[in-house]
């Protein structure tokens, strides 16, 4: 058990997780101030709260989690590009997961959250798999 433990508590994982929180709150924090303090459409509110966690996402799993060693502005231009693509696809697979899951297999319960937290998890680690793997490969 500790062996298994070791092999998936690596410090890219634990920085991986701590960062997605923080983007989550980025994204979330956003969105609150802007619509609600601002009054800020919803729709763009979300939209910008999006945006800015995606950001926030890159810069910090950039250099804090996965190191890269881009070093020109076409390199980190590249890299970026491979970033937002594959964030892209999981936003797509979590579209028809999400749908998958309520509409078709119909797991509703809670008011469809079993179904959002279930692709999120999915799409969290796909995520991470994109981003070591595509985005940010050394």
């Amino acid at each position: 058990m500790k062996e298994l433990i070791k092999k998936f508590c690596t410090k890219e994982i634990i920085l991986y997780a701590i960062f997605g929180i923080l983007t989550t709150l980025v994204n979330i924090v956003t969105f609150y101030i802007l619509h609600s303090i601002f009054s800020i459409d919803e729709n763009l509110s979300s939209n910008i709260g999006i945006i800015l966690a995606v950001l926030f996402a890159y810069f910090t799993n950039r250099k804090l989690v996965f190191n890269s060693q881009a070093n020109t502005f076409k390199e980190k231009l590249i890299e970026f590009g491979k970033f937002i693509l594959g964030r892209l696809f999981t936003m797509i697979i979590e579209s028809v997961g999400f749908y998958f899951l309520f509409n078709i297999l119909q797991i509703t319960y809670f008011d469809g959250l079993i179904s959002k937290c279930t692709i999120t998890i999915v799409v969290i680690i796909l995520n991470f798999f994109i981003s070591k793997f595509f985005a940010f490969k050394k």
